[in-house]
């Protein structure tokens, strides 16, 4: 079943609608729709049964949330439940490279050198460091897509299948991904893989499954000390809006202006 139902879509006039086009052939007439200065807007889409999704006894209405997800790198042990939990809850294999989440150990050594590992995304814990007395410190830093307001991954997508929804969750239909990989080329955070089964790109969906019946993501709710805070960005004293305005936030490289809604706390330097 499709994410994206046609009457959800934006579609201006002259663009090309997909339902019921070959996908590729829909490729070669959004192309050709370009070259002729039709504009093609990719923006915003609703998501099919959301809005039939109840949270105690309401209706779910995308329009009224906008969310993000804080870190606190000072609270994350590196014990990969976190990782766990989203490959189970999320039908994510457990083959090299198949991560949605993953957590990265830094180690900054006294000499200056910066060493980072993540052996199987951090999904079996980290094991011990050697020669601790040349370590000045070290620390675990937990990573995902970071559902950025302007995503490169959007605006690089042929056909529509990376999208924002209203609520601010950047998702990929599976029925409309051709497999071009375009996405996953763009993205700067290395959040992005590729689904051999189906051919098609994969990634952090917020848990948008969960989150729509008034639950947190599963990382979220599997983490041992609370090191992830998920909820609205903005407009409400929620765990996450508090997170945010109590400490000092940073989001991975801000200077590429994709406006992540991934925030860290006290963020080291050294972190990339």
């Amino acid at each position: 079943m499709s994410l994206i139902p046609s009457d959800c879509r934006e579609c201006p006039p002259g663009s090309v609608e997909p339902e019921g086009v070959d996908r590729r052939d829909f490729v070669k007439k959004m192309a050709a729709a370009c070259a002729a200065g039709v504009p093609v807007v990719l923006g915003v889409v609703g998501v099919p049964g959301v809005n039939g999704q109840t949270v105690d006894g309401e209706r779910y209405d995308p329009t009224m949330h906008y969310y993000g997800m804080g870190v606190d790198p000072a609270k994350c042990i590196g014990c990969g439940r976190c990782v766990n939990a989203c490959k189970t809850e999320n039908d994510v294999p457990r083959t090299e490279g198949a991560f949605n989440t993953w957590v990265e150990r830094y180690v900054i050594r006294n000499d200056g050198e910066v060493i980072v590992d993540s052996p199987d995304g951090g999904m079996e814990g980290f094991p011990e460091l050697a020669d601790e007395a040349g370590i000045r410190k070290s620390f675990f830093v937990p990573k995902l897509c970071n559902h950025c307001a302007n995503p490169p991954c959007v605006q690089v997508c042929p056909v529509g299948a990376t999208f924002i929804t209203q609520d601010g969750v950047v998702l990929v239909d599976d029925d409309y991904c051709i497999g071009c990989r375009y996405c996953i080329q763009a993205c700067p955070y290395g959040a992005r893989w590729f689904k051999e089964e189906k051919r098609v790109a994969a990634k952090c969906t917020f848990c948008y499954h969960r989150i729509v019946k008034g639950l947190v993501p599963a990382c979220v709710e599997a983490c041992p000390t609370q090191a992830r805070i998920f909820g609205e960005v903005e407009g409400r004293a929620t765990p996450l809006a508090r997170f945010i305005r109590f400490n000092e936030i940073d989001v991975l490289k801000p200077a590429l202006n994709t406006r992540p809604k991934v925030y860290y706390a006290n963020l080291d330097g050294e972190v990339r």
